[in-house]
């Protein structure tokens, strides 16, 4: 079977912190900033994490397991009810 390929155009676009989030760059920072507040403007220039809807999409296309950027985790952990019963 041949190796699975990253897709280029998503890699370039992104990067990938040493937990597995993963971080972009928003929209509508391009040009046009003059009739945008300052408030705005700066957000604009911090870098985003992608939410857990669109991890499962980008982990396949990236082929590598991958972390929601809330800080929880995407799948859930062992219940303390489970463990103690098991």
């Amino acid at each position: 079977m041949p190796k699975l390929k990253t897709h280029k155009g998503l890699a370039k676009r992104i990067k990938i912190t040493a937990k597995g989030k993963v971080k972009f760059k928003k929209a509508f920072s391009g040009h046009l900033m003059s009739h945008k507040t300052g408030k705005k403007c700066r957000h604009l220039q911090l870098k985003g994490l992608v939410k857990s809807g669109d991890i499962g999409r980008l982990a396949k296309m990236l082929h590598r397991p991958l972390t929601r950027g809330d800080g929880q985790a995407t799948a859930p952990a062992a219940s303390s009810e489970a463990v103690a019963a098991g």
